[in-house]
């Protein structure tokens, strides 16, 4: 957030001696003065979303800037916004859901700043209006383009496909974008657990023995995490990702501690998904995989393009079969040692 703050306005900071009015910001509506007013008031707004806990709404409020404020003095102001951003990421509990419509209606701290950050990139449609060079480092692209557009298969270079998935350029081999949005991740909640969706920067690092940014009980997650994290990845290599049909680790919400993982195999086909799951063996036997299983699976039958929850375990996985019964769901065949059980609407 801080950096994509300082490389906007250091860019912007070359031509305050300039007309911001008069000029149209690049492909938008507004102009280059109210384009910097809109980013300002943005990131202020996401600072008040996550320190007061939005729930519901925004926080009724907004920025107004002083008469006679020039140039340099909106560049001051998007410095303390941003700032006040940045101070309320720090400072929010991981677990934290604030409001947010997109898509899902909440967001978490990583999802404030990725979107901070993609306002704050407006500075490329304010330095087209002026006819100023910009282009903010890739680890700024990479990182809002892994945590909100989970949907957008990676192109050669982070800021031509940030650009391109945002409809302000092309993309060889794709067609243009005409609407758009940004992605927040899913959040579930069960009586003990919050199933959180994992984005691509959460399975690039679950993938490679990372921790994802959860505390896990046990001290690391299971392999089974591991491997599906790495689907995932594969998923959005292809761009073929989708958070709500994806993974969704499980917290344990007295201590906000990952305790394992489930989700689906992939978005659902003629009506019908697969789920898996694992735990650490520190959590097994308390009940939070049956519990976790009801949870999705009631989601997943809420949704217009699923009729049946399938889950596939091995004969020999004795209490994974105990989970499935608990959770509703029916044997309806034995194959090759492995038991498909089916729980529909």
């Amino acid at each position: 957030m801080e950096a994509a703050v300082a490389h906007g306005v250091a860019a912007l900071g070359a031509v305050t001696d300039r007309d911001w009015t008069g000029v149209r910001a690049g492909r938008l509506e507004w102009d280059c003065r109210g384009t910097a007013v809109h980013v300002a008031s943005d990131l202020i707004a996401y600072a008040g979303q996550l320190a007061g806990r939005a729930r519901g709404a925004y926080v009724p409020f907004d920025i107004a800037l002083d008469d006679g404020t020039d140039n340099s003095g909106v560049l001051h102001v998007i410095t303390t916004t941003g700032v006040l951003l940045a101070a309320a990421v720090r400072t929010t509990p991981r677990s934290v859901r604030a409001f947010h419509p997109y898509p899902f209606r909440h967001a978490g701290r990583e999802g404030f700043a990725a979107m901070g950050v993609a306002e704050v990139l407006h500075t490329h449609d304010i330095a087209e209006g002026l006819g100023i060079a910009y282009e903010p480092p890739a680890e700024l692209c990479e990182f809002v383009l892994t945590r909100i557009f989970p949907h957008v298969r990676p192109g050669p270079s982070p800021w031509p496909t940030l650009l391109w998935a945002t409809g302000r350029g092309g993309l060889e081999g794709r067609e243009p974008v005409t609407a758009w949005r940004w992605y927040n991740n899913p959040v579930l909640r069960s009586e003990r657990l919050g199933l959180e969706g994992v984005t691509p920067a959460v399975a690039a690092s679950l993938s490679v023995a990372g921790d994802g940014g959860f505390t896990w009980a046990g001290g690391a997650p299971a392999e089974g995490t591991r491997v599906g994290a790495g689907i995932g990845v594969k998923q959005y290599e292809e761009g073929a990702y989708l958070p709500e049909w994806g993974m969704y680790v499980l917290v344990r919400r007295e201590d906000d501690r990952a305790v394992g993982a489930m989700g689906f195999h992939g978005a659902p086909a003629d009506g019908r998904v697969e789920i898996g799951y694992d735990l650490v063996v520190e959590a097994r036997g308390n009940g939070y995989a049956t519990e976790a299983l009801r949870t999705l699976s009631a989601w997943a039958l809420e949704q217009d393009a699923v009729h049946t929850v399938v889950a596939v375990v091995e004969e020999s996985n004795v209490p994974s079969q105990k989970v499935v019964t608990r959770a509703g769901f029916t044997e309806v065949s034995r194959q090759e040692g492995r038991i498909t059980y089916e729980l529909r609407a």
